[in-house]
């Protein structure tokens, strides 16, 4: 890789193109080290001579979740590039990452990057953040209400969009019912993929909610449906990891049915080539995580990012496929999509 990534798309653009994701994901060299390389709780030191920013990246991952890994590989490759130290922290509970966004506050970081999987629980710590002066932008959850939140900017995919064009694609597919799972109730971006998928495809789409922290009871859950409803013929799952559960519901419960999924990682790559996934919807985490810390470089520089009057930075989606598969799967296993 290049030892001198190209700088990303300036926020100001309402969307990443897909040729500049790429580029953008290829190329970004790490170049950075953490004080933990496997806690919830990291510290990234930017290189000398550089901005001499703080920002704090909190997001709502749970514990050793490998998509959230990529979200910080993204952001660690910017914060060691652009001389940012760089603090890590995460909770799967609302209440608990808006007491991290407070007590990044209390530590008076110069940026706060978050996610809003449950956004009026964030809302009183954003407000906080922005009263003591500290600019707040999102990632991956929330693109709908970073603005009435009062966020600076947005980078991720927008999920109801992402729904829509699955619908679609199962249309191509001839699929004729598809059971979309939910693993997070009340979460926005996965509510809305499966709104998505409901409001476009022209078959039967029902919606199961499941426990996402229970993998066991989720392939049961899985399984179980299938087992009760033989005419469902594709299974729609909302993360990495719970397609490859599915996986092994699908076989449990004789079904012929096929298996998509939102989110991508190299499991997932080598399951899309074996034919165990059909196709997978990739939002690029770690080009979020590297463009929302790029973001504060950019801040400090040269104010590039406005008061909230601009369009999200879209990642996503893009379909990885069988057809497709073998030019994206050197990036899996690097960690980079």
């Amino acid at each position: 890789m290049s030892p001198t990534p190209p700088r990303p798309v300036p926020v100001r653009s309402a969307r990443v193109t897909a040729l500049a994701a790429c580029a953008a994901v290829s190329l970004l060299a790490a170049g950075c080290t953490s004080s933990d390389d496997t806690g919830a709780d990291a510290t990234t030191a930017g290189k000398a001579g550089g901005a001499g920013i703080k920002v704090a990246l909190i997001t709502h991952s749970a514990p050793d979740d490998a998509f959230w890994e990529r979200v910080r590989k993204g952001a660690e490759a910017a914060a060691g590039k652009d001389g940012i130290e760089l603090s890590y922290k995460s909770d799967p509970d609302a209440a608990g990452q808006a007491k991290l966004v407070r007590e990044a506050v209390a530590d008076k970081v110069d940026g706060i990057a978050l996610t809003l999987a449950k956004p009026e629980a964030m809302k009183g710590a954003v407000a906080a953040a922005r009263a003591a002066g500290i600019p707040v932008v999102g990632l991956n959850s929330g693109i709908d209400a970073w603005k009435p939140t009062g966020l600076l900017q947005y980078f991720g995919q927008d999920e109801s969009v992402a729904g829509r064009a699955v619908g679609d694609k199962l249309d191509a597919l001839r699929s004729k019912h598809a059971l979309c799972v939910i693993h997070e109730r009340g979460n926005v971006a996965v509510e809305a993929r499966c709104a998505g998928v409901k409001k476009t495809f022209g078959g039967r789409t029902d919606l199961l909610y499941v426990d996402g922290t229970d993998s066991e009871a989720l392939t049961d859950s899985v399984a179980a449906a299938l087992r009760q409803d033989p005419t469902i013929d594709e299974v729609v799952m909302n993360g990495a990891q719970f397609a490859l559960e599915a996986v092994e519901s699908v076989k449990d419960a004789g079904s012929k049915a096929e298996i998509a999924t939102f989110d991508l990682n190299d499991d997932i790559v080598k399951a899309v080539q074996r034919g165990d996934v059909q196709f997978a919807v990739d939002q690029q985490p770690y080009l979020q995580g590297y463009l929302a810390v790029d973001a504060f470089w950019l801040y400090e520089t040269n104010g590039n990012v406005s008061g909230g009057g601009e369009e999200p930075v879209l990642t996503g989606p893009a379909f990885v496929t069988k057809d497709n598969v073998a030019s994206i799967a050197k990036y899996a296993a690097g960690g980079t999509r």
